[in-house]
């Protein structure tokens, strides 16, 4: 790229020191991905080598300022990033049982889970080509677990979600769901992607148990204070982080998790058996990581992919009679607005973060990002691991420089991999793999100075957007409060018609989101 000016070069290398992401700076001179001129968001100096081959050209990595081996080192941060997802996963839908008293076996579950995020996430690559990684949705798989589960069995539950990925793809094929997307306002964008750089924090936090309950608050620093190994080790390997970042060392993210797994087993070694000291976000404790492996057997074992089609067990006719349609209408209802907008604030966050937006802060061919999103839906209905969606953990593959599907693509065969060797892959601790949440969750909150807070209606539902994700835990709600409180205050200020149509329409659906438990008592 060239650039028109010298002292505008000067501005933009100043900002990259204090922003980072020199393509998330309005100031600079950047475009955007398509075209042929794009900063590097990683790199302090321009790039002016043009597409070098096929790959590049497909996949438009010189276009967008990165390189065949950041984008490696990117898809392999995002797969350590979000490898915790094969553990906990298999254990939230492993501990609940159906309507009937059955239970999903973990390592079953272990294998799914890694398959649908291996697939979705190499669909990804290849259909959008951009660096968003796909798997079993947190929060989604609590609802499916505690909330779905013990209303009908298990056969039942998956086949719902299946239903509900087919609804959410024609959506997309309608055009509705990528509209909906076009009419939210940029600054609400912009606040849906430091809303989720927060959320990320959280549970960075409460899953190191660096956050947590006790000592007489809501909340309080770890348990009752920095009292356990574990929390020393999320210490260590947060500051060994964010030192590695602020060098700009190259593959500090994966440098950092490295360090502090490294740090894990010596310390389990030396300490015995460790206990986690965290538990999910008010859910049950979870049980000690599994010892470290003595023998081949404990680490190389064939998956076992038995739970795949376990939705037509019993046949397709006759299903869901026990529960009423009004109960199956309003479960549908509830996965569709997590899901939908899960999916939307995740990719909001993490396309802005990697400098892929467009002025108004849209992301191009955001419908076939969405596409693969509900076939992740769907296929993680057919292999009974939960709903698969877009992970905010792709922020740490974008935070290493990655900018194009070839990252999605590493980290699914890297799942692929985990397939077989998941005892292995348990070995990374949270406590070694949040701190690079944390640090993701700083990058994502630079573009916050950009919101126009003296707009009433902007600032306030930003306001809420941010808060609202990490205190609730759920993307959903924050953009649920969000709309409404946007579209509730340009009505008071008599700007009722320059409100979107679809917001006005979005708004009232989360309405009865909100409201959906008394209108459940009322029609039950």
């Amino acid at each position: 790229m060239v650039f028109s000016t010298k002292p505008v070069w000067k501005t933009c290398r100043t900002l990259y020191e204090d922003a980072t992401n020199l393509a998330q700076n309005p100031s600079c001179p950047v475009t955007r991905p398509g075209q042929a001129d794009i900063v590097s968001a990683t790199s302090k100096s321009p790039v002016t080598k043009g597409p070098s081959g096929p790959l590049d050209r497909f996949f438009h990595i010189s276009e967008r300022g990165s390189t065949l081996g950041t984008e490696i080192r990117g898809g392999l941060a995002t797969f350590f990033a979000m490898a915790y997802i094969i553990v906990l996963n298999p254990l939230i839908l492993g501990n609940a049982a159906d309507v009937n008293g059955d239970q999903l076996g973990i390592p079953q579950l272990v294998a799914v889970t890694a398959l649908v995020a291996a697939i979705s996430s190499i669909l990804m690559g290849f259909v959008s080509r951009y660096p968003f990684a796909l798997a079993a949705g947190m929060g989604l798989n609590a609802v499916v677990a505690y909330t779905i589960a013990p209303m009908m069995t298990w056969a039942d539950v998956f086949l719902l979600l299946i239903l509900e990925g087919i609804i959410l793809t024609i959506l997309v094929l309608t055009g509705f769901r990528t509209a909906v997307f076009a009419a939210i306002p940029g600054g609400l964008k912009i606040a849906i992607g430091v809303g989720v750089g927060l959320f990320l924090t959280m549970i960075g936090m409460v899953n190191a148990g660096f956050v947590g309950g006790g000592g007489g608050t809501i909340v309080s620093l770890g348990n009752n204070g920095l009292t356990t190994l574990p929390l020393l080790i999320f210490v260590i390997g947060l500051l060994v982080t964010i030192g590695l970042y602020v060098r700009k060392v190259r593959g500090a993210m994966l440098l950092g998790i490295i360090v502090s797994t490294v740090l894990a087993i010596a310390a389990q070694t030396l300490a015995g058996e460790r206990v986690l000291a965290w538990q999910l976000a008010g859910a049950e404790k979870l049980g000690p990581i599994p010892a470290l492996p003595t023998s081949v057997g404990d680490i190389v074992a064939l998956p076992d992919f038995s739970l795949i089609g376990l939705f037509a067990e019993g046949g397709l006719s006759g299903r869901w009679a026990d529960v009423g349609i009004a109960t199956v209408v309003m479960l549908l209802f509830t996965l569709m607005l997590a899901d939908f907008f899960d999916t939307m604030g995740t990719m909001v966050g993490v396309a802005h973060q990697a400098g892929l937006t467009d002025e108004n802060g849209n992301l191009p061919k955001t419908r076939e990002v969405l596409a693969v999103d509900s076939f992740g839906t769907i296929f993680g209905g057919l292999t009974s691991s939960s709903i698969a969606t877009v992970y905010a953990e792709s922020a740490a593959g974008v935070a290493e420089g990655a900018r194009t599907g070839i990252a999605p693509i590493v980290t699914g065969l890297m799942m692929i991999v985990a397939t077989f060797f998941a005892p292995l892959v348990t070995i990374v601790p949270f406590e070694a793999a949040t701190p690079v949440l944390v640090i993701v969750g700083f990058m994502m909150m630079v573009p916050v100075g950009k919101i126009d807070f003296m707009d009433p209606a902007v600032g306030l539902a930003s306001f809420f957007a941010i808060v609202i994700m990490p205190f609730t835990y759920s993307i959903a709600n924050g953009i649920g409060m969000a709309f409404i409180v946007f579209t509730f205050v340009r009505l008071v200020e008599g700007k009722g018609r320059q409100v979107h149509p679809l917001m006005w329409i979005i708004s009232v659906v989360f309405l009865i989101h909100f409201a959906e438990h008394p209108i459940y008592m009322l029609i039950g």
